[in-house]
């Protein structure tokens, strides 16, 4: 899936809505969606920029009440496990298996202009993605 700008005039209506109070969207141009089948189901996975890092293969889930952090990502991002503070509560996977979480650390995120705190939960387990998050 290859990612499409918003064109110029998508981004100064997009900037528009934002300062009426409106959340902005995250969407592509018709440019963009040449070669794909509409409406699509696929996972929307984007480079996010977390703790001053660009991340890659970071899953969009808007379905995901918390956002997950891997192991691998952990380490690369050069945090201890004192970093973590105590989470508790059992997690259940796309599977349907209960993940113990290791922690909780909380992390500024960038999107565009925009940096936000985010409550990511460790948990040891292997993904196919560096992170989950609910949306960007």
């Amino acid at each position: 899936m290859s990612m499409a700008r918003l064109s110029t005039e998508d981004s100064d209506r997009e900037s528009k809505r934002s300062k009426k109070g409106n959340s902005s969207v995250l969407g592509f141009s018709d440019e963009g969606k040449i070669g794909t089948i509409q409406p699509h189901d696929d996972a929307l996975v984007v480079t996010l920029r977390i703790g001053g890092f660009d991340v890659k293969r970071v899953l969009v889930d808007q379905g995901s009440v918390v956002e997950v952090m891997y192991p691998d990502l952990y380490k690369r991002l050069n945090l201890k496990p004192d970093d973590l503070m105590v989470y508790d509560s059992p997690l259940v996977s796309f599977e349907g298996k209960t993940a113990t979480p290791k922690g909780q650390i909380k992390l500024p995120i960038q999107t565009k202009s925009e940096v936000v705190e985010v409550d990511f939960i460790m948990v040891n387990a292997y993904s196919p993605y560096t992170a989950i998050v609910a949306k960007p």
